[in-house]
């Protein structure tokens, strides 16, 4: 699922679930949507992977495969444009299995055709990881499952990056419900 704070949204989740829902994971889309880190996409290909429903929902191999076939002209192309198509074509008698050759079909054209999501109004490059936020956050987190509740300058040290943007990441940390401190100690937060 990507990012480490989602394990923290799908702790959520699955508290919801059990408290709310009696253990069973809803199979609408739009009350899935309402649980933490999950949109309408996610929702719904919840919906269409779990429980094959027939939901109409866009992902990036999805989007690549619709805007290759179908916007070959278009130098912009929005989702709005495509849901439609993605309505249309949905094989709604076993739509899982419809959503993995599309899946697939994209993941295949990633490697033959120059990449049809430039054009997309979505299309978002991911900066590098290297000497990214996203990297000091997991070497935090790396050290603090190896020595356990560190000393704030100590556990600072540990990772080989500026203070100031060591602290600011562990204060983002705390916030997101992964480190908990008292005092200088910054321990992971047991849930």
């Amino acid at each position: 699922m990507g990012y480490n704070r989602r394990a923290i949204s799908l702790q959520r989740c699955a508290r919801r679930v059990v408290e709310e829902y009696g253990g069973a994971l809803p199979q609408d889309p739009e009350i899935l949507a309402t649980f933490p880190g999950i949109g309408t996409a996610t929702a719904g290909s919840i919906c269409a992977f779990a429980f094959n429903r027939p939901v109409v929902f866009i992902e990036t191999n999805i989007r690549r495969v619709f805007i290759h076939f179908f916007f070959e002209e278009e130098k912009t192309v929005q989702d709005t444009a495509i849901l439609p198509l993605v309505k249309r074509t949905l094989y709604k008698k076993d739509p899982r299995t419809w959503y993995w050759a599309l899946m697939d079909l994209g993941s295949d054209l990633k490697k033959t055709t120059p990449n049809p999501n430039r054009r997309s109004t979505a299309y978002v490059r991911q900066s590098a990881f290297a000497g990214s936020d996203r990297e000091l956050r997991g070497k935090i987190l790396n050290v603090l499952l190896k020595s356990p509740g560190m000393d704030m300058m100590e556990l600072i040290r540990s990772t080989g990056e500026e203070c100031e943007r060591v602290e600011r990441m562990i204060t983002a940390l705390e916030k997101e419900g992964f480190l908990t401190s008292s005092g200088d100690r910054i321990t992971i937060r047991s849930q």
